[in-house]
């Protein structure tokens, strides 16, 4: 439901200023607080930038989170400037070595590494520094049983992925870690798994536990007394289809404390992204025409997936509210206002494709040129995932409420 807030700027912007992304910071900064509560004292929580690195973001989100998770040179330099001093961890694939420098000059104080030539490369920018300690935890693809990822809306890891080391890759990088034989710069830490996105809260906790029994053989099977991290990753389910139906967090925590207990000794961490930011956006804009063809009804929007990938991406109906609005002061056309009335309606934007849709065949009371259409959902992976200059439409205004 759209909050009080948010529904009063979105009536009182002018066409003009259409579409606008619109952030609920209050509301942002109530759910994480209520996640963080939900969650065990010694389980580190860091937030994924990538879900949105809007500094107003990162900034309601700061009391709240351990730290950051970064997947690239310029988010590292983004999110090191927007909230200075706060806890780094870089990960991602494909880290170039020009990054790996960068980010070692930046003090990022957490490395996912990737692969054995990651490895090779951040030893090589770490002597050239002159550092003789960088935290290094390995992202590996965990074995699982083909149903403990039957849920995943995404998966990155459990089968072949081109993400992280496989297991018989990671004795490979052993040697070259400090604590497993070497002297070089780089400091084994722990293990980094994120197998997959969109499970429950159920599921989450069976990957966690299998992610965590491996570091610990891992360990075990090696002497590593050093690798005392193991972070479990983030992906935990959204709902769009059902916005009121949100990832069970008190089932979590109480959950990853009983792991924590399992495994003394050893800080457990998550990363969720789009689970913390995506309920505080909205997508506001403006119905320019209704029509019909086919016997089938269509609204065009303002705007479109050039601004909010997220329903083509993910190939599902955005959810949204109608803002109704009274024109009749300001509708002097001569003829009759277009709309639709209690039938199925498709929401498009204004790109020139077939494929610029927001939500299809959904039923509204009533929907008339003119009105508002507030997208929900819309805080995470929608604005920054999106192909803006397609067509070289206006850029959406951005207002982030804090009051």
């Amino acid at each position: 439901m759209i909050t009080s807030a948010v529904r009063t700027l979105a009536t009182e912007l002018t066409g003009d200023d259409l579409p606008a992304y619109v952030y609920d910071l209050p509301a942002l900064r109530t759910h994480a607080r209520a996640v963080r509560d939900a969650l065990p004292p010694g389980l580190e929580l860091y937030y994924a930038a990538k879900a949105n690195p809007a500094p107003p973001v990162l900034r309601t989100l700061a009391p709240h989170v351990t730290g950051y998770e970064v997947a690239s040179g310029g988010e590292v330099e983004h999110v090191r400037a927007a909230v200075p001093g706060a806890p780094l961890a870089f990960g991602g694939p494909g880290k170039t070595e020009g990054e790996l420098r960068r980010a070692l000059t930046l003090g990022v104080e957490r490395f996912h590494v990737e692969s054995e030539q990651e490895l090779r490369l951040l030893a090589g920018a770490a002597k050239d520094a002159g550092l003789d300690a960088v935290d290094v935890l390995l992202r590996v693809n965990v074995p699982l049983a083909s149903d403990e990822l039957g849920g995943a809306a995404l998966a990155m890891g459990g089968r072949p992925s081109p993400f992280g080391l496989d297991p018989e890759a990671v004795q490979r990088c052993l040697p070259l870690l400090s604590g497993a034989g070497s002297r070089g710069p780089l400091r084994l830490r722990g293990i980094h798994a994120h197998l997959a996105s969109g499970l429950d809260a159920p599921a989450q906790l069976t990957v966690a536990a299998a992610i965590a029994d491996w570091a610990r053989k891992l360990s075990e099977r090696h002497g590593l007394d050093e690798l005392t991290e193991v972070n479990v990753g983030g992906g935990m389910g959204v709902d769009y289809a059902h916005p009121d139906r949100r990832f069970d967090w008190a089932a979590y925590g109480k959950g990853m404390a009983d792991l924590a207990l399992r495994h003394p000794g050893r800080t457990l961490r998550i990363e969720p992204g789009r689970a913390l930011t995506v309920y505080c956006g909205w997508y506001v804009t403006e119905v320019l025409d209704i029509k019909h063809s086919g016997g089938e009804a269509f609204a065009v929007l303002r705007g479109g997936t050039h601004h909010i990938r997220t329903p083509a991406t993910k190939q599902h109906d955005q959810p949204f509210q109608v803002l109704p609005m009274d024109t009749t002061a300001t509708w002097t056309r001569p003829w009759a206002r277009p709309a639709v009335r209690k039938e199925p309606v498709t929401l498009v934007g204004q790109l020139c494709t077939p494929k610029d849709v927001l939500a299809r065949r959904v039923r509204v009371p009533e929907l008339r040129a003119g009105d508002r259409v507030a997208f929900a959902m819309a805080g995470a992976y929608a604005w920054n995932i999106s192909h803006h200059d397609f067509l070289m439409h206006p850029r959406p205004g951005f207002h982030y409420l804090d009051t």
